[in-house]
C-alpha cells in the first residue's frame, strides 16, 4: 500500500492506491480516455474537405472557438495577395465566391456548395483553388471552419451580414462591391473564375471554356452563338483572364454604375456590352452555352455534359435552398445510375420546383418571345 502526501487545501484527506492492479485500472483508464479524445478529434476531421489536411487553418477549423477573428482580419496570412498566390493554379488562376453570414451559415448555401465540388466529376480538386471571400466577420469565421483559402471583405460603415434581398440597396452595394474587388483581383495580375455560392459544380468547366475568350460568361437565356451579344448575361457565373483589355472593361463596368442609378451590376453589364468602348477596349468575349452552364432560368437538358447549375431566377433565400437541394438530389440519383443508363435513359430536373420563373419576367427581352429562345 502507497500513502500520498495529503493535499494542502485538505490535509484531513488521505488519497489511497490500495494495490498495484489498482494503479493498473487508473492508468488503463488514461490510456482508454486519451484514445477516445483523439478518435473524436480524428472523426472530426473526417468531415473537413480534403483541402483543409496538412494545412495550417487545420487547427482552427478543428476548435473555432479559439479563432481570434479579428486579428486575423489583419494578420498577414489573410492578406489578399497571400491568400491569392496560395490558392491559384499554375496559371495564376483562382475561383472566387463571395457570401455573407446568411449564406454561410450551417445548412445554408455555403455547405451546399462545397458539396457539390465533393461529388461532382473532377471537381472535388478544384477546391484546392477556390477562394471564398466574406463580407462580414461571421461569414469569414464560418469559412475558417469548413474551408482552408479565407479572405474577409469588410466594408467600413456597411452591415452585409444579414440576407440582402434583390434589388434593395444593400443588395446593390454588396454586387457592386464585387465588382470593384474582381476589378482589383485582376489589376494583381490573376486570372478568376467567379462563381456565386449558388451555382452547383456538376464538372470541371475549365474543359468547356474558350482558349480565346478574354471575358465568358454564364447566361440567363442562351440563343445558340457564344458571339451573340443579345445573349442575357448572368453575372453570377464568369471566366476573366488578367490582361489590359479586361482590366479597362472592369473599371468601365464599374463606373457605369453611376450611369445606371440603382441599376443591378448585371442590367448594367447587358447595357454596355453593346458600348462602342468595350470594342475600342478590344475585349473578347464570349457568352456561356447553357447545354453546359445551366441554371433555373434555362435548365441544361443532358446530364451527361452539364458542368454548372445556378439557382438563378429565384427570389428568397428559403426557395433557393429547396430547389438547390433538390437539385442535388437529381444529381445524385443520376450518378447512383449504371453506366448504361445514364447513356439511354433520357433525364430532367426536377427543378424549379419552388423557385418561380413568373417572378423574374424583366429578364426577358423586350424584342424576344419566349417560344424564340434557345430550348
Amino acid at each position: 500500500m502507497v500513502r500520498l502526501k495529503p493535499s494542502a487545501n485538505n490535509k484531513n484527506n488521505n488519497m489511497l492506491i490500495e494495490s498495484p492492479a489498482r494503479r493498473l485500472v487508473v492508468f488503463i483508464a488514461c490510456i482508454f480516455i486519451s484514445c477516445l479524445i483523439l478518435y473524436s478529434i480524428a472523426d472530426s476531421l473526417r468531415f473537413l474537405p480534403v483541402s483543409v489536411y496538412g494545412s495550417s487553418s487545420a487547427f482552427p477549423s478543428i476548435f473555432p472557438s479559439v479563432i481570434d477573428t479579428d486579428s486575423l482580419l489583419d494578420s498577414e496570412e489573410y492578406r489578399l495577395e497571400k491568400v491569392l498566390k496560395n490558392a491559384a493554379m499554375e496559371d495564376n488562376t483562382v475561383i472566387l465566391t463571395t457570401l455573407n453570414e446568411a449564406w454561410a451559415a450551417p445548412n445554408s448555401v455555403l455547405d451546399l456548395f462545397l458539396e457539390s465540388f465533393r461529388i461532382g466529376y473532377g471537381t472535388r480538386r478544384l477546391l484546392n483553388h477556390l477562394v471564398i471571400i466574406a463580407y462580414d466577420q461571421k461569414a469569414f469565421r464560418r469559412c475558417l471552419v469548413v474551408h482552408r483559402h479565407c479572405f474577409a471583405l469588410v466594408t467600413d460603415g456597411v452591415d452585409f451580414h444579414q440576407e440582402a434581398y434583390f434589388m434593395t440597396p444593400d443588395y446593390l452595394k454588396m454586387m457592386w462591391r464585387r465588382i470593384d474587388f474582381l476589378c482589383t483581383v485582376l489589376e494583381m495580375g490573376y486570372n478568376f473564375v467567379f462563381t456565386d455560392a449558388d451555382v452547383m459544380w456538376f464538372r470541371n468547366p475549365f474543359l468547356r471554356f474558350y482558349s480565346d475568350a478574354d471575358f465568358e460568361i454564364a447566361c440567363d437565356y442562351f440563343l445558340g452563338t457564344s458571339d451573340d451579344l443579345q445573349n442575357r448575361a448572368n453575372g453570377g457565373f464568369n471566366h476573366v483572364k488578367s490582361n489590359n483589355r479586361s482590366i479597362e472593361f472592369y473599371k468601365f463596368w464599374y463606373s457605369s454604375r453611376e450611369t445606371y442609378p440603382g441599376s443591378h451590376d448585371q442590367d448594367v453589364l447587358n447595357n454596355i456590352k453593346f458600348h462602342p468602348l468595350v470594342t475600342d477596349i478590344g475585349l473578347k468575349m464570349k457568352f456561356l452555352d447553357t447545354s453546359h452552364f445551366g441554371g433555373l432560368c434555362e435548365p441544361s437538358e443532358d446530364f451527361s455534359v452539364v458542368c454548372t447549375m445556378h439557382a438563378n431566377c429565384c427570389y428568397g433565400l428559403d426557395s433557393k435552398l429547396q430547389d438547390i437541394r433538390i437539385m442535388l438530389q437529381d444529381w445524385k440519383s443520376y450518378l447512383s445510375l449504371p453506366p448504361t443508363l445514364k447513356s439511354s435513359l433520357i433525364l430532367s430536373w426536377r427543378v424549379p420546383y419552388n423557385c418561380s420563373l413568373d417572378s423574374l419576367r424583366h429578364y426577358d427581352s423586350p424584342n424576344m418571345s419566349q417560344p424564340e429562345r434557345k430550348k
